[in-house]
Parts: C-alpha cells; sequence; structure tokens
C-alpha cells in the first residue's frame, strides 16, 4: 500500500454518542464522559436472556441489577452505601456493550473482559467508587447475581429447577425472586430511583 492510500484510510470510530450528548470512547472512557442516566436509559434497554425469555416485557439489565443489590443487602445487610452502589452498577458496562451471554463471552476471551473492565473503572471513578471491585465484596455480588439468575431462569428463560441447580446453584432459603419484567420506562424509573437513594445516603454519610 502506498503511503498515499495509507492516509486516505480512515481509523475506525470506537467512540458512541449518548443521548446526553457525551461521547464515550469504548478504548480510552473517561469518567467525564459518564452519566447515571445514560446508564439507565441503556440497562433499560438491554434485555436479559438475548431476550428469550416469556412474557409482555423482556427482562431488562435495569431490572436485574436492581434486585442483584436487593440480594446483597439481604445477604449481608451491614452493607455500605458506597458498596450497595457498586453492586447496582456492577453490569453497568452493558450499557454499552450490551448483554453477552456467557457462552458467547467464553467465545470472545480476554479481549471483551479487557474493554468491559475499562468500561467498569471508569465507571466507579466517575461515582467516587474504588476502581476495582475488592474480592469479598466482588464474591457477594457474584453469589447475589447467581440468584437472581436461578429465578430468571426458571420463571422467565424456561430452564427447569434442576437444570438451574446445575448452573447457577440451589438459592438460599429467603432469597427466591417472584419475576414480573417492568416495560422500559418502568424500568429505567426503578434504576434511577434506587440510584437516588443511594447517592442520598453517600451525601449523609459524608
Amino acid at each position: 500500500m502506498t503511503s498515499r492510500a495509507k492516509q486516505s484510510v480512515k481509523a475506525p470510530r470506537v467512540w458512541q454518542r449518548m443521548l446526553s450528548g457525551r461521547r464515550l470512547d469504548l478504548a480510552n472512557p473517561s469518567p467525564m464522559d459518564v452519566e447515571i442516566e445514560d446508564i439507565a436509559h441503556g440497562l433499560a434497554r438491554v434485555a436479559r436472556w438475548n431476550g428469550q425469555t416469556r412474557g409482555e416485557h423482556a427482562f431488562s439489565v435495569a431490572e436485574h441489577s436492581v434486585l442483584v443489590e436487593q440480594i446483597c443487602r439481604t445477604l449481608q445487610p451491614e452493607l455500605t452505601p458506597q458498596q450497595s452502589l457498586t453492586a447496582l452498577l456492577h453490569d453497568s458496562p452493558e450499557y454499552v456493550i450490551g448483554d453477552m451471554i456467557s457462552p458467547f463471552k467464553a467465545l470472545l476471551g480476554e479481549g471483551y473482559k479487557s474493554i468491559e473492565g475499562r468500561l467498569q473503572e471508569a465507571i466507579h471513578i466517575r461515582f467516587g467508587l474504588r476502581p476495582v471491585t475488592p474480592q469479598r465484596l466482588k464474591r457477594l455480588i457474584k453469589k447475589a447475581d447467581l440468584i437472581c439468575a436461578w429465578s430468571e431462569a426458571v420463571q422467565l428463560a424456561g430452564f427447569s429447577e434442576d437444570e438451574a441447580n446445575r448452573l447457577f446453584g440451589t438459592p438460599p432459603d429467603g432469597t427466591r425472586l417472584r419475576l414480573a419484567p417492568k416495560s422500559v420506562p418502568d424500568a429505567q424509573t426503578a434504576f434511577l430511583k434506587r440510584y437516588a437513594q443511594i447517592n442520598k445516603q453517600i451525601e449523609v454519610a459524608a
């Protein structure tokens, strides 16, 4: 390829424009380009299980996130507001990259994890959280995530209880959920409402 031809080849666009007007660079995301309204808007429109769920509405990542944070508080009532916010935002990169099902994540490998990790760090920094989730809290969130996934699988995604037990583990007593997938506006509102409640707790404690 000649030098002139090389100059004519444009670098691929790696940023996404958000409805807030922010341009989020996926290769080098800046915390300054992260807005909670964009996160809520995106997550309310991202379907869990690739949309392969029962009901009039898809079960959104926004609704899943609210429930996972709730389960974390059930399992560990002494959570700090910052830890609760970390749980609420545990899937927040998906407002940009979507909800990849676990089998597809396994195929994509480390490249996907690297992009997801950079986005997660930028989001955490934007909201005053530790860039990398501490291992103890990460294990709690993962446990809550699997508990939520079990109820989603059985009630919405067509799994038998035995199959869900093998894949996600049997949920502890008192943690099984009764799910009712929300409309997009309702899921978005519920996510923003919980964020506002936690943020107020953080401000009071400061």
